[in-house]
Order: C-alpha cells, then sequence, then structure tokens
C-alpha cells in the first residue's frame, strides 16, 4: 500500500522549505434515503436539538432544490424519529449556537505555541509526496473512529470502541464512492438521492434525481481540493465564505472546515501547508501539550473551544504528521462531565485505489 504519511525534511532542505514557508503561516502572535445521507439528517437534527436544550423539537432541514417542480420527500423530522437508532442516540459535535450565520469571534489570534505546532505540520507537509491519484480513479481514507451515544432515556454519553473506517472517494467526483464499516452493509457515496416532482397541482408525483452539489469546501472532491488556493489569507477567505450558510460562529466553522479537509482528502502538499497556515491564522486556536487519537497514538494537539466543546486536532511530535482528531465536553451538561470524549478519530492511510472496494496497490 502506498499511503499517505508526511515525513520530516532532510535536515539540508529546512532552510529552503522555510522560506517558501515564511509566508503561509504569521508570526506568534497568530421515500429512499441512503445510509450516509440519513446520518447527516440525524447529525443535524441532534444540533438543533441540543442547541435549543433537552427534548426540543426539530427545526426543518432543507434539502438541495430539484432540478424544476415541487419536491415531495424529507423535510423535517423530530428528534425521537431520526435520532434514537436501536436505542441508541448519537451524539453529533455541536456546529454552535443559530442565529450568528456570519459573526467571527472576538477571541484573540492563535497562541504562538499553536502557531509553532502548525508551523511544523505545514513545513511537513510540504516535504511530503504529492498525491498519486488520477483522474478516473479512487482515493482510499483508511481510519478508526468513535463516536459517542446516549441511550434512549437520555443518560450520560459513552463512547464505545473505535472501529476501522474505509472509503474509496472518485477523484472527480463523477461517480459514486463507496463506505465500508464492520458489521454494517457496505454503502453507496455520492449517489444520486431520488426525490418526487409535482408538474401542476393534482398530477401523479414523478420520481426524479436531485442535482449533484457543485463541488466546494463542504463537498470535496480531490480534483476540486487540488484546485485550492495556496495564499493561507485567500483560502480562509474562500473557507468562511463557503460555510457561511452554516450555524456557529464564523471562525469555528472555518475550524471545523479545515480540520474535515485534512482527514478526509488528500490534498496536494502546497494546499495541506496552506491549510495549517489559514488555520493559525483562526482566533482563538491554542496547544495542548498531550492527547490521543483513537489509535492509542500521543502527541502533541492544536484545539478551538466553542459552545462547551473542544476540538483537538493531533500531531506526531516527530514527523508533525496529522495523526487524528478528538472532541470533548469543557463543561458538565446533561451528556456528562467536563472531559467527556465525544469523538475521536485516526487516519491510518491515504493512498490512491482503482475502483471502489479495492485496496490500493503495493
Amino acid at each position: 500500500m502506498t499511503a499517505f504519511a508526511p515525513r520530516p525534511p532532510h535536515a539540508d532542505a529546512d532552510e529552503l522549505l522555510r522560506a517558501e514557508l515564511a509566508e503561509l503561516l504569521p508570526p506568534p502572535p497568530v421515500p429512499d434515503l441512503t445510509a450516509e445521507r440519513s446520518q447527516h439528517l440525524r447529525h443535524a437534527v441532534l444540533r438543533t436539538a441540543l442547541a435549543a436544550g433537552d427534548g426540543a423539537t426539530a427545526r426543518p432541514v432543507r434539502a438541495r432544490r430539484p432540478r424544476r417542480g415541487l419536491r415531495l420527500g424529507w423535510i423535517a423530522a423530530p428528534v425521537a424519529a431520526c435520532a434514537v437508532v436501536a436505542g441508541v442516540v448519537v451524539l453529533a459535535p455541536q456546529g454552535g449556537a443559530p442565529g450568528s450565520p456570519g459573526r467571527i469571534s472576538a477571541e484573540p489570534p492563535a497562541s504562538p505555541g499553536a502557531v509553532r505546532v502548525l508551523s511544523d505540520a505545514a513545513l511537513s507537509a510540504a516535504a511530503a509526496p504529492a498525491p498519486d491519484a488520477r483522474p478516473g480513479g479512487y482515493v482510499y481514507v483508511k481510519s478508526l473512529v468513535a463516536h459517542a451515544g446516549r441511550d434512549a432515556a437520555g443518560g450520560p454519553a459513552t463512547l464505545p470502541p473505535a472501529h476501522q473506517r474505509e472509503v474509496w472517494l472518485s477523484v472527480d467526483g463523477s461517480r459514486p464512492g463507496l463506505l465500508r464499516e464492520p458489521g454494517a452493509a457496505d454503502t453507496e457515496l455520492g449517489a444520486e438521492l431520488p426525490v418526487y416532482e409535482l408538474e401542476r397541482p393534482g398530477a401523479t408525483p414523478r420520481k426524479t434525481a436531485m442535482e449533484a452539489a457543485p463541488p466546494s469546501v463542504t463537498n470535496p472532491t480531490h480534483a476540486y481540493v487540488a484546485t485550492l488556493p495556496t495564499d493561507p489569507d485567500v483560502l480562509l477567505r474562500l473557507i468562511r465564505d463557503q460555510t457561511r450558510a452554516a450555524e456557529g460562529d464564523a471562525d469555528q466553522r472555518a475550524f471545523t472546515a479545515i480540520g474535515t479537509l485534512l482527514a478526509e482528502t488528500w490534498a496536494p502538499p502546497k494546499v495541506t501547508a496552506a491549510l495549517y497556515g489559514a488555520a493559525a491564522r483562526i482566533p482563538g486556536v491554542t496547544v495542548l501539550p498531550s492527547a490521543k487519537d483513537a489509535a492509542g497514538r500521543e502527541g502533541v494537539a492544536v484545539a478551538r473551544t466553542a459552545h462547551g466543546e473542544q476540538t483537538q486536532w493531533i500531531f506526531d511530535r516527530t514527523t508533525s504528521a496529522f495523526l487524528g482528531e478528538r472532541t470533548v465536553l469543557t463543561g458538565t451538561t446533561s451528556a456528562g462531565r467536563a472531559g467527556t470524549v465525544l469523538g475521536v478519530s485516526a487516519v491510518l492511510a491515504k493512498a490512491a485505489a482503482p475502483a471502489p472496494g479495492e485496496l490500493p496497490k503495493g
């Protein structure tokens, strides 16, 4: 397997790389529903319910616009219907309080320690091999993940053991991908979701499909990520603009989006370095001396706290490679005491694969 694993730069290349990266980081102080879409709907409902308080009812969830006519389909659902699955409620990290889509937090700049960690990560990323995924192929990502859940009675959240997660994503997004997890049937990713249209009142509903959303920061393909700006300031503006419709403050939305791109895509070295540079420009980012990913690998972390939850990115101390993420409660709530882990992941491999379900060669 030709897996992506950023390596430390050679000693004789340090100065050249640091010179190239000098402008990247600021100086210190800096009816058919797939399983995937069903999970996204549950998470959207839960975020709304958690923001409103225990026992709240979900607000409507808007779907993408069909080509024409009136869609009859999933529009809204109560928490009890969408959030309770086999007696367990899945907890998704909260997107933040609604009603502030454009607000940027007034927190201090990223701490010097966080900027230093992100600078080392950018240097390591810039020295890593370029992705070898080609048009027509797939990007394979292997990880370990665990998400906390609460029983139907609403007890404290408990984190199950981490399980393996494998995804195959079309390089250009033109073909469906695949999600594979133990104990579950393979799930097709990116397939068109059937919807129903009415040409006129009283007409028979006609089955059609939603138009695919164009590639974006929140709907990335490998080909799209490869075209992202390598100037951190420009990249951060783009990320903030494309996450404007989500809930929460703009800084937290940007930090979350960058974390998702780091974990779930395989960006070219200069783009990855720019992502770290953009993160170093987000206010409120701090450093943690120690944190462990889902594989038990210990490293240094950068973190950002919003709305009672802290999102942590964990890096290898030696190579500065991105290892994974953790989300923990920062205060005691009905979900648990401060320090309760709500989610944890570990990126194990990124590689090119010939087709969904086929492991990378080598």
